[in-house]
């Protein structure tokens, strides 16, 4: 099974410009005005060009504004504060302080689209620090 990630844009030009210096990913395909296929992750990230107001899901119009979403993403970086500095000066915002935890250390961030985002930094065994094995 293949996961990908796809992530509605009103502004092509300036969601690849972002992406690219924020977490150093590559283009792949450009498919005409409409997206871009982004490299370098474990998971290809598709920008989708969609403009404001038209109808996402449940018939609910796209609004780029930050926003709630039960799903966000997470980006594993081994150091967090240079990796927070350059998606900072990319253009995404920094939601909160960052926090620790004994799995590691982790800061919200969310793109000028209303994305949201995590930077994650392992330390020691990373997530197995809190895991247990289920039956």
């Amino acid at each position: 099974m293949d996961i990908l990630v796809n992530l509605d844009v009103p502004d092509l030009a300036a969601a690849e410009a972002l992406y690219v210096a924020a977490f150093g990913l590559r283009i792949g395909r450009r498919f005409g005005d409409a997206g871009v296929e982004l490299l370098g992750a474990q998971v290809p990230v598709y920008l989708l060009v969609k403009p404001a107001d038209s109808i996402g899901a449940a018939t609910r119009p796209r609004d780029y504004a930050r926003h709630w979403m039960p799903c966000h993403l997470d980006v594993v970086v081994d150091d967090l504060d240079a990796a927070l500095a350059r998606v900072l000066a990319a253009g995404f915002a920094q939601e909160g302080d960052v926090r620790e935890a004994d799995w590691g250390r982790i800061v919200q961030i969310a793109d000028p689209f209303g994305h949201g985002w995590c930077l994650l930094q392992f330390v020691g065994r990373g997530y197995d620090e809190i895991a247990s094995i289920s039956a």
